[in-house]
């Protein structure tokens, strides 16, 4: 019987190895990667909540829920906080640390719930007519601030059920404003009072340290072009009351932070002036009002606030550096910040020359919260071979101690290899990228090479999870054989200012000269097939497709997503047009050479490449008449051509099912261009 039980113990084993080693990197398997977000830690440090995404895809549903977490720092416990059919998130502990509340739509509209920390039935706090989009605790405990959009006026819900609600185009604006709630007990009503009203929408807030302000972030209109050009901080009682404006200038002042004694006031600006390219710098204001202090400028000069150290002496921010996203204290006073997520504890520089992390912890640091005295922070971490789980660590003391385990419990295939490589442009200029090889790569084999242009143009391919699931799906594209070269050329977010403002006026130059370069240096490793190239990028990297087929025919085949070749009609359709006339540096009609010699649509004439058009239906930033402008230009120029418009989709699926599609689509008409 001995004998017959190992038997079957080693044919299980067996089994089991050969299982794994069967697995593959496809669409659906990069599906079941789940994401954490949303990070929360109790004020004594002993318990973190956070949100996990699961998309649902059985029958006819094609959508995501999110739920909450609750986890023991010890690590004791770690057990799904929330349940049902509609989502929850935004999980923030009361200051006493008994209660979690948190917004949820199981009621209907987004509203603002309270739970015990140790469950029991929720308790639903708000009542907000538009629902929730955001919400605070107050420091006591006592109050919950929240923002909700303008509800609509009894003549508008009129008018939209006899279908008679015209929309009048930057008119009739519904503003987000601030409500308190009074939490009461027992069953005593929670009555919410507005705060502000007027002609303003408002961004972000903060309450004050004792309970008797609330300061916030705000600009004239709700649209998110004036968010890029425009906002202004102000100050109104937290029972409301005058406002107080306490900085107004041009450019955008936001994401207001109380110091711990309430008498200044942190936030991030553009210093006084309008830049649509992207600008951040950490400022102070009293709050009584006066004049703002600029801090020590962060490597990027885009840095995201996070809090106040409880001292008061520092801020703590995180920001792209490089391929990384790390966490850094920046002195209120001095030009030495420091990097909590470093294990070596590095300064990074003076403010009048920040230097680029070099030695920085891998991966990415997102979600982070503190408690109480900052002793203890809580985030979400990710690399390029480990999937986003929680981690924790001591601020004093950085180590990287996982706390959950909804990712890293699936049995997954083998990764394929992914490393950060360097080359010079054709000017000189050093540019890096991630190479992620082949699956079962060969060395001394050629295989066909992967372009993949990130968007922004500022955006930044970073040392996430390579197997997580997105538009483009990489580990699925490595398993079929195919090396991918993720560039981040000029204009890239994470390697400083003067390397984000490098495209200014030369979009599809020296960007483009950028990302062949990376190109032929993989050629030049011996990896990349010089027969086999192929070119793909959604948003700005779909319009640095649609430029490239221009140039070159180097590649056989290429596929443009969300792209926009046109960059005259895109200004003038886009919702984010003042950020497109920053980069060319004025407007269409003083400068109509700038915008055409920078659009593909005016060079059409050049293109022989086949080329794919993949666009969402109902995308407003790059509209889907860009997308349509190049594929009739393409078919009624003989081009190889064809058009996939996913609906219901803006600028990018949202829809689990539609995101799984694309990179099955592109593969195809990859595969389809093949040279034999």
């Amino acid at each position: 019987m001995k004998t017959r039980s190992l038997i079957v113990s080693l044919l299980i084993l067996f089994t089991i190895s050969v299982s794994a080693q069967d697995l593959e990197w496809t669409p659906e398997f990069s599906m079941k990667i789940k994401a954490l977000s949303q990070t929360a830690i109790s004020p004594d440090g002993k318990y973190v909540a956070y949100v996990v995404r699961t998309p649902l895809m059985e029958g006819e549903k094609s959508e995501y829920n999110s739920q909450i977490w609750v986890a023991a720092a010890d690590g004791s416990f770690n057990e799904q906080y929330t349940r049902g059919e509609k989502s929850s998130g935004s999980p923030t502990f009361s200051p006493d640390g008994k209660k979690i509340a948190f917004t949820s739509s199981r009621g209907g509209k987004n509203q603002v719930w309270m739970m015990r920390v140790f469950g029991g039935e929720p308790e639903q706090i708000t009542n907000a007519e538009s629902g929730v989009s955001s919400f605070q605790w107050s420091p006591n405990g006592s109050k919950i601030a929240y923002r909700m959009r303008d509800p609509q006026t009894a003549e508008e819900k009129k008018n939209k059920k006899e279908k008679t609600d015209v929309i009048l185009v930057d008119q009739n604006f519904k503003f987000n404003h601030l409500y308190v709630v009074n939490l009461g007990k027992g069953d005593e009503k929670h009555e919410a009072k507005q705060i502000t009203s007027g002609d303003f929408t408002v961004n972000s807030f903060d309450w004050s340290p004792d309970g008797s302000q609330i300061v916030f972030a705000h600009q004239e209109d709700t649209n998110i072009n004036t968010g890029f050009m425009n906002t202004d901080i102000s100050i109104v009682p937290a029972d409301s009351g005058a406002i107080k404006t306490v900085v107004n200038r041009p450019g955008t002042d936001g994401n207001p932070k109380f110091s711990p004694d309430g008498k200044s006031i942190a936030y991030v600006s553009s210093g006084g002036k309008s830049e649509p390219i992207g600008l951040g710098d950490l400022y102070v204001v009293p709050s009584s009002g006066g004049t703002s202090k600029k801090l020590m400028e962060t490597p990027d000069r885009s840095a995201n606030l996070i809090d106040w150290t409880p001292d008061g002496k520092s801020l703590v921010v995180s920001e792209n550096i490089g391929t990384t996203v790390q966490v850094m204290t920046v002195p209120i006073r001095g030009n030495r910040a420091t990097v909590m997520t470093s294990g070596d504890n590095l300064s990074i520089g003076s403010k009048d020359k920040p230097s680029v992390i070099t030695k920085s912890q891998q991966g990415t640091f997102r979600a982070v919260a503190f408690d109480k005295n900052m002793e203890t922070m809580s985030y979400v971490h990710q690399n390029l071979e480990s999937p986003p789980e929680v981690y924790t660590s001591s601020t004093k003391d950085f180590k990287n101690q996982q706390l959950s385990h909804i990712n890293d419990e699936l049995e997954m295939p083998k990764l394929a290899k992914t490393e950060l490589i360097t080359w010079k442009s054709k000017d000189g200029l050093e540019v890096e990228g991630l190479l992620t090889y082949p699956a079962n790569y060969e060395a001394g084999k050629k295989y066909p090479i992967i372009l993949q242009v990130h968007g922004g143009p500022a955006g930044v391919f970073s040392q996430d999870f390579n197997g997580r699931p997105g538009i483009y799906m990489t580990e699925y594209f490595a398993q079929q054989g195919y090396a991918t070269i993720k560039p981040n050329p000029r204009g890239s977010t994470g390697y400083g200012k003067d390397f984000r403002y490098a495209n200014f006026r030369d979009w599809g130059f020296g960007d483009f000269d950028d990302v062949v370069t990376g190109v032929d240096k993989v050629i030049e490793m011996g990896i990349g097939d010089p027969e086999r190239q192929f070119l793909m990028g959604w948003s700005y990297g779909g319009y640095m497709t649609s430029f490239a087929v221009t140039k070159t025919s180097r590649f056989k085949a290429a596929s443009m997503g969300a792209g926009l070749p046109n960059l005259v009609s895109m200004v003038t359709t886009t919702d984010i047009q003042d950020y497109l006339v920053g980069h060319m540096g004025d407007e269409f009609f003083n400068d109509f050479e700038t915008y055409e010699k920078h659009s593909a649509i005016y060079q059409i004439k050049n293109v022989t490449t086949p080329t794919q058009v993949i666009h969402g239906q109902n995308d407003l930033r790059v509209p889907f008449t860009q997308g349509q402008e190049f594929y009739r230009a393409l078919q009624r120029l003989g081009v190889d051509t064809e058009m996939v418009v996913y609906p219901r989709t803006p600028h990018g699926p949202r829809e689990p099912k539609l995101l799984m599609d694309v990179s099955d689509r592109i593969l195809t008409w990859f595969k389809a261009h093949m040279p034999n």
